[in-house]
């Protein structure tokens, strides 16, 4: 369950940051971080320091690692991908994220989303992982662990449920394409809070929802792609009457 790239994107040409060495990978990494700030999107600073510090070499398969510092989603399995490293950043920026928060996250996938979202929030936060397949989730907590973010709850189970004995939430972001916003995701987002979430079946418009005392409010944050999300409310099995964009 995890993303795609922003729309509008040309993929079949990303930009590339060869690995040949430790030195070589460090220094491609923080390139692609600096990169990533151009987007309009990236507010935070400290959103292009996380994607300089997460190593994405530890979290795409081996078989992709010379591709694993382009700004490009790549395959990891399963039908899914990891997202795009510019796609990381503007979700992360547009959380506006703080230390201490408590993050719930949709869609693992290969757990690198969620590692950014940890340097985010910092040792005082906490982040919960949702993933729908049982060999990414096992996968996405083995390499959380070698990349050093132990702390990072993976639960494999319907993402669309959330974690309810967890609940509240500060901050919800959902990584995969939503033809409706889940009822329980709402529920657990806590008043003052924000989500961040694909709305749509593929080509989404990627929004936030502000929870207040009077309800829900959105803002557009421009177009993009994600794989759909599966389970109760996924594109295939969500209700018709259910629920609807705030």
């Amino acid at each position: 369950m995890a993303k795609e790239g922003r729309k509008g994107q040309d993929h079949s040409a990303p930009r590339r940051f060869p690995v040949h060495s430790d030195v070589r990978e460090k220094s491609a990494q923080r390139r692609l971080a600096d990169s990533v700030r151009h987007h309009p999107e990236v507010t935070d600073p400290r959103v292009v320091e996380a994607i300089a510090k997460v190593p994405r070499t530890l979290f795409v398969p081996l078989e992709q690692r010379m591709r694993a510092l382009d700004d490009a989603a790549l395959p990891i399995g399963d039908a899914q991908t990891i997202s795009a490293p510019h796609m990381v950043a503007i979700m992360s920026s547009v959380l506006r994220l703080a230390p201490g928060h408590r993050v719930l996250e949709v869609g693992t996938g290969s757990g690198y989303h969620a590692a950014v979202l940890a340097e985010m929030v910092g040792p005082a936060g906490r982040v919960f992982s949702v993933e729908t397949v049982p060999r990414l989730a096992e996968r996405a907590r083995r390499d959380l662990d070698a990349a050093g973010y132990p702390e990072v709850v993976v639960v494999q189970g319907d993402g669309g449920l959330g974690l309810p004995g967890e609940a509240p939430f500060d901050r919800i972001s959902i990584a995969a394409a939503c033809p409706d916003i889940p009822d329980p995701l709402l529920a657990q987002l806590k008043v003052g809070g924000r989500m961040v979430v694909p709305y749509g079946q593929k080509d989404c418009t990627l929004i936030t929802i502000d929870r207040t005392e009077d309800g829900y409010t959105t803002t557009d944050h421009g177009r993009c792609l994600f794989v759909p999300l599966t389970g109760r409310y996924g594109a295939a099995t969500a209700p018709a009457s259910g629920s609807t964009h705030p």
